[in-house]
């Protein structure tokens, strides 16, 4: 039964009575529900309890307006609704396209925000992203991203959802190919698992000799090499379908001509074996999807290119399919690759070891760097890198381990549901929702009264002096 309150203070309220000493009247009810001798001894009824199944309920709420969706999941849309895939992402807006049923709203661009909820469960949103977009005004073409569905691949450096394929570019000169840049990029799509192409532009700056001599020096690194030329249009043919009917992802340094070649690739805006008037690219004809890419300059004083391009875009190609265009940046990440991992990603070493089966490094663990026993020697060109790129992942970890420890519980977690549906939920913190405690608590409560007039004199209370004994 709650603490009679009300009739020790009954004569203390008058009219003259400042406000702030009624705000803490009911400050000081709850600190009479605080009581310790109030508390109840059930820990089912603990306030501690209480407040984690209200967010517990909370949870289930957000993780049922968002389950999880598979790539085969058709759900039912009502005249608000419709599927699309995000084809770019500029600050807190995203540009879906739309893939209907209902052919007048086939291909059309809606201008959409993501939903809350999304966020507060760690549901990122990608460009390439297949969403549901709900609240659609048909009319001003906005909308908001729902749900997302599963994807099939990610890179996380452009950020860029269900990639088919990834085409290295880089440039013969202005600037030059650069080989521990290029061994960075290679790494970076070898970790991901993608295919990819490695593809040299530019060729019309250099002689044939130059051209013959890194073919050869790519071949014996593991890789075969397309060279073109945006200027001359040579190679473009073999580029174009070799990326027909794919998700594509251009990624290399800034300069080498990935604008460029993007609006070579997209110079016929017709889809090749669709008949005429069943294109449904004409419906977005003559917008932002169909607009030629910026073109930077290289710069004459470094050398290296210029960043024109600010954000990735999902534009679609004559071919069919769809080409990423990226940021340029000289720096991949290499996030994704281990000190375990890295030998994997060199095709040098991948051979001596398929070439010298059955037999095998001493140990399972051997990083090739001399140890004994190991089958794989520094005779290759990019040892030098690969002792490099070793050390440099090697305090990274170090770092990691050291700052963020050996494990790392997840934000989110996911269960079934009701009728057997995956839903995430957002993984509480308890030194975050951690019930304020009681000392604390009438600590705030004397503050309070403190900035009461000295004439609203609570001295004699029989609460006021329980309080302050409990706080000693």
């Amino acid at each position: 039964m709650p603490l009679a309150f009300v009739p020790i203070f009954r004569h203390r309220v008058s009219p003259w009575l400042p406000l702030r000493a009624a705000a803490s009247l009911h400050l000081l009810s709850a600190a009479a529900q605080h009581n310790p001798n109030k508390v109840s001894r059930n820990p089912k009824h603990h306030p501690h309890n209480n407040l984690l199944n209200k967010a517990r309920r909370t949870a289930k709420h957000f993780s049922n307006l968002a389950p999880i969706l598979t790539p085969n999941d058709k759900p039912q849309l009502s005249q608000n609704q419709a599927l699309g895939m995000v084809a770019a992402a500029q600050a807190n807006f995203m540009r879906v396209i739309v893939d209907s049923d209902e052919e007048e709203r086939v291909g059309v661009e809606l201008l959409c925000v993501v939903r809350a909820v999304l966020k507060k469960i760690k549901r990122r949103v990608m460009v390439g992203d297949k969403v549901l977009v709900g609240s659609i005004d048909w009319v001003d073409r906005r909308g908001m991203i729902e749900n997302v569905f599963q994807r099939r691949s990610e890179i996380l450096d452009p950020p860029v959802a269900n990639v088919d394929h990834l085409l290295v570019l880089f440039s013969m000169d202005q600037p030059k190919v650069e080989p521990f840049s290029l061994t960075r990029f290679l790494i970076e799509a070898e970790s991901t698992g993608i295919p990819f192409t490695l593809a040299l532009n530019k060729i019309e700056l250099v002689d044939q000799e130059s051209l013959e001599a890194w073919k050869i020096r790519l071949r014996s690194w593991g890789y075969e090499p397309v060279f073109c030329s945006v200027e001359s249009k040579y190679g473009l043919d073999a580029l174009q379908f070799t990326l027909r009917e794919q998700t594509s992802v251009i990624v290399g340094p800034s300069g080498v001509g990935k604008s460029s070649l993007i609006n070579a690739l997209r110079s016929n805006q017709r889809v090749i074996g669709v008949a005429e008037g069943d294109n449904w690219f004409d419906s977005i004809l003559d917008r932002k999807w169909f607009e030629d890419q910026r073109v930077g300059e290289v710069s004459t004083r470094s050398g290296r290119g210029k960043h024109t391009t600010r954000n990735v875009s999902l534009l679609p190609i004559s071919e069919g399919g769809y080409l990423a265009d990226t940021p340029g940046f000289n720096q991949p990440s290499l996030m994704k690759v281990t000190k375990q991992s890295l030998a994997q990603h060199f095709p040098e070493i991948q051979r001596v070891l398929k070439d010298r089966e059955p037999t095998k490094c001493s140990f399972s663990d051997c990083l090739h760097l001399g140890e004994p026993g190991c089958i794989v020697k520094g005779d290759w060109e990019r040892y030098p890198y690969y002792f490099q790129l070793l050390d440099e992942i090697k305090i990274r970890e170090e770092f990691q381990l050291r700052t963020l420890g050996t494990k790392r519980e997840g934000d989110v977690r996911n269960k079934v549901g009701d009728r057997g549906v995956t839903q995430a939920e957002p993984r509480l913190e308890p030194k975050k929702h951690r019930r304020q405690s009681r000392k604390r608590l009438n600590q705030s409560i004397l503050d309070e009264l403190g900035e009461l007039d000295d004439d609203d004199n609570f001295e004699d209370d029989p609460i006021i002096r329980a309080i302050r004994q409990e706080n000693q």
